[in-house]
């Protein structure tokens, strides 16, 4: 007899190897204090006698340890783990543990009854108990039967029995309709199991006997356990090789917070092992065989599942099975020693944080890259095996570029941006750039401009008067690309005008039309300036202000809604006015901060809600054809990309679109809707308060009121409304008259409906007649809806004898009332 370790027991254990030695040790029939079974020879007992027995398996099947003490043992049972992770249980670690609630075996369902001892794997928190001998069984474990001509086969994540389908006809026969794998969810086909039960579960053979846990080639730093759904709360996941959804079975890394589907992570381990037995039997096609249908879900299945290059390029395979391989992809070394990166070996592995390829700059979701993790450098697989001598042409350049593979910083020639691996050089005129720059397009139409934008890799700098870009505001560097307008006195940086491809589009030549223009031009005065124009908009034509019969701040702009101001046209024949600005604008135009790609049509005479300000009005407005929105013209010329200046402020301010901060006038924060701001001082204005009429009228005073940032008197009484009476902030911008020292809150100036147009015709209502858009200032006649006031915008019927008026918020729709107030 051999002394052992104590494997957890005070006292030493002996080996026992015959059944002679234990049969004189033992008292009578010995159990083995783990597992609960009979022991004999070989097993371990207690050299003090305390009835303490181990063995490895079942008596009958495997070497145990069979002490005097009684505590007879397995060989196997005495080397068990203290934790396990299984895959019947992935939230927590099974510990051995004492079944002290006679719980059900997960896997096998059975109960142990209160007289049998041992130990079980079990989860306290889940109240869940697992046998020993079942943790140890393979996940498919076969069983013969004497009742059946085929083996059962027991699957750990399923309650019933599974059979064996060697064959299609067998699978077909036992099938009520197409049928999806239980872990996959692929189709099935055969060899595969199914429920012997009835029950609806099906598993394809390589996903039933996946591995519980993986260490994949292509992620070495930890391994990929297979749980049975998603760990995520939203119960799927997307597979970080493929980005496909999913929602079955999932290979996770909660390290690096990677998900797999089953058939990424074998067939990529596959790749990794050069063990592509499917491909084995698979026809290569031709690579000028190209696909008939042109969907977009097949363009998608034609590109090879390694380096997400298209199938067409190289012969190329197509198993059943969905993953299309290039023949060359198919047989990529696992290392390559890389001129590119000369410190280590490039590994094939998964791009799972997404890095931008260190020659073509590009970053891509799917499929394999050569990578250095400790460098945290990439490149794609097409781009690691070009040529060294690689020359690129094209059209965009007279001269062709050299791949350069001097591994040294530069700033790129063509976008501005820096660069620190690999470039393409042009010795003819000195430039260097990326290699995804060699394409970039010479000319483009962008929503942020009217006028074609032209890309050149150098300015003299007195080109232009301002060198801050139009999108970002930034100053672009004369001596690197930028785009720039040959008619205007703007720039943009390139990597600006290309952010968001949905935001411009590729011509060829600067010299097409632009979007037609709303007027056309009858008389010019000898300054060149049109002073007799045709409005697409007006029936009349339009004379070049001022009139003398003095309209201005008398009367509106129809298109802006805002108060007249020089210069402005003006009709002889009507009441109908526009500013110069106003009248110029396009039939069409490109809309940066509209998400549709196409541009926006010119319209009028109909009751909307501006998408930007959130403004009712019924004037002159930018539509979208396919979503509908609209936005006024006040936004549209307040967006216009570009410096702009406003009421006694020093320094130009410019739009940013994700600005975060507290407005000036109204102390409201922009929500991230975004403010002008001033790049010299922290002075910041939301849109709406930007666009507010500098001067307004009101019934409160004969005179103008004007837009006041301060209030300079300090007497405390006087910081109060004349309209409601209540106090005003004296921080908060408002409306004040110098002669008569009348001061109102923004909203009591304005009102709720400020833009409609009064005295249009608004025809959108049940009743009979046309009704006339009114607002009265010393009477207000009851509503025949609410019976209330009509205190503010009317709708009043344009018939004499027919005394019919309604409130506008009685009537109109509920998208066409105000449902904010002034923060002011």
């Amino acid at each position: 007899m051999e002394e052992s370790n104590n494997y957890g027991h005070q006292h030493p254990l002996l080996l026992i190897l015959n059944q002679d030695q234990l049969i004189h040790n033992q008292s009578g029939v010995t159990d083995c204090s783990r597992c609960g079974e009979n022991v004999s020879a070989p097993c371990f007992c207690c050299a003090e006698h305390c009835g303490f027995y181990l063995h490895k398996e079942p008596l009958t099947n495997y070497t145990h340890f069979s002490p005097d003490c009684g505590f007879n043992l397995h060989e196997k049972c005495a080397e068990l783990p203290f934790k396990l992770n299984h895959g019947c249980h992935r939230k927590h670690p099974l510990v051995l543990q004492f079944n002290s609630q006679r719980l059900s075996c997960k896997i096998c369902r059975v109960k142990r009854r209160s007289t049998e001892s041992g130990f079980f794997y079990g989860c306290s928190p889940c109240k869940i108990v697992v046998h020993i001998e079942c943790a140890s069984q393979s996940p498919l474990q076969v069983i013969k039967s004497t009742n059946h001509e085929h083996p059962f086969s027991l699957f750990n994540g399923h309650q019933h029995p599974l059979l064996l389908m060697l064959n299609q006809e067998q699978l077909i026969d036992s099938q009520s309709g197409v049928t999806d794998c239980s872990r996959c969810g692929e189709k099935v086909s055969a060899p595969c199991f199914y429920y012997a039960e009835h029950c609806g579960f099906y598993l394809h053979k390589v996903c039933a006997e996946a591995p519980l846990e993986l260490n994949h080639p292509f992620h070495l730093n930890h391994p990929l356990l297979l749980m049975q759904k998603s760990p995520h709360l939203s119960g799927a996941y997307f597979c970080s090789f493929c980005h496909e959804f999913g929602d079955k079975s999932v290979y996770h890394c909660s390290s690096c917070e990677l998900d797999f589907h089953i058939k990424c992570a074998l067939f990529t381990l596959n790749i990794a092992d050069n063990n592509l037995k499917e491909l084995e039997h698979v026809a290569l096609h031709d690579p000028l065989i190209s696909t008939e249908n042109g969907d977009k879900k097949l363009k998608d299945v034609s590109k090879c599942f390694g380096c997400w290059e298209p199938l067409a390029m190289y012969t190329h395979f197509s198993p059943d099975c969905g993953f299309n391989l290039h023949e060359k992809c198919a047989e990529l070394p696992f290392k390559l020693n890389h001129v590119y990166h000369r410190k280590h070996p490039l590994v094939l592995q998964f791009n799972s944080k997404r890095l931008s390829c260190k020659i073509c700059q590009v970053p891509r979701r799917r499929g394999f890259v050569y990578g250095c993790s400790p460098c945290k450098f990439v490149v794609h697989i097409e781009c690691a095996s070009q040529s060294s001598l690689q020359v690129i042409k094209n059209t965009n350049h007279e001269h062709p570029f050299t791949l350069f593979l001097r591994q040294v910083p530069f700033t790129c020639d063509a976008c501005g941006t820096e660069g620190n691996h690999v470039s393409y050089t042009c010795g003819t005129c000195n430039i260097i750039i990326h290699k995804n720059c060699i394409s970039l397009s010479r000319i483009i139409r962008s929503k942020w401009h009217d006028h074609p934008l032209i890309h050149t890799y150098f300015h003299h700098i007195e080109d232009f008067r301002v060198l801050d870009c139009l999108i970002c505001h930034d100053e672009v560097n004369t001596e690197h690309g930028s785009y720039y307008c040959s008619k205007c006195d703007v720039i943009f940086h390139v990597k600006c005008a290309m952010k968001d491809k949905d935001s411009y589009e590729i011509v060829e030549n600067e010299d097409e039309m632009p979007h037609e223009s709303s007027i056309s031009v009858i008389e010019r005065n000898d300054a060149g300036e049109a002073t007799k124009i045709k409005h697409f908009k007006h029936m009349h034509n339009l004379m070049l202000g001022p009139f003398v019969g003095g309209y201005e701040n008398k009367n509106s702009c129809n298109g802006c809604m805002l108060l007249l101001s020089d210069p402005f046209y003006y009709c002889s024949e009507c009441v109908f006015f526009l500013h110069k600005a106003c009248a110029e604008l396009t039939k069409m135009k490109n809309v940066w901060h509209h998400h549709c790609q196409e541009p926006l049509a010119l319209i009028s005479d109909k009751a909307f809600e501006c998408q930007e300000c959130w403004h009712i009005s019924n004037a002159f407005a930018y539509e979208c054809c396919g979503c509908e929105e609209n936005k006024c013209l006040r936004c549209v010329i307040a967006l216009t990309p570009g410096a702009r200046t406003c009421l006694k402020h020093v320094h130009p301010l410019y739009f940013y679109r994700d600005y975060e901060g507290q407005c000036n006038a109204c102390g409201d924060t922009t929500r991230g809707y975004g403010a002008f701001c001033c790049k010299d001082c922290n002075f910041v204005l939301d849109l709406g308060c930007f666009s507010l009429p500098i001067t307004a009228r009101h019934k409160c005073d004969e005179h103008l009121l004007s837009l006041t940032d301060n209030d300079d008197n300090s007497y405390s009484e006087s910081h109060h409304c004349d309209i409601c009476e209540e106090s005003r902030d004296v921080n908060r911008w408002f409306y004040h008259c110098t002669t008569c020292d009348t001061s109102a809150h923004v909203g009591c100036v304005l009102g709720s409906y400020p833009f409609l147009k009064l005295g249009s015709i608004y025809e959108e209502t049940n009743h009979p007649h046309p009704l006339i858009i009114v607002k009265k200032k010393y009477y207000y006649p009851d509503c025949d809806k609410c019976s209330k006031p009509c205190e503010d915008v009317a709708l009043e019927c344009s018939k004499l004898e027919c005394k019919y008026i309604v409130d506008w918020d009685c009537v109109a729709p509920y998208f066409l009332r105000q449902w904010w107030k002034w923060g002011m």
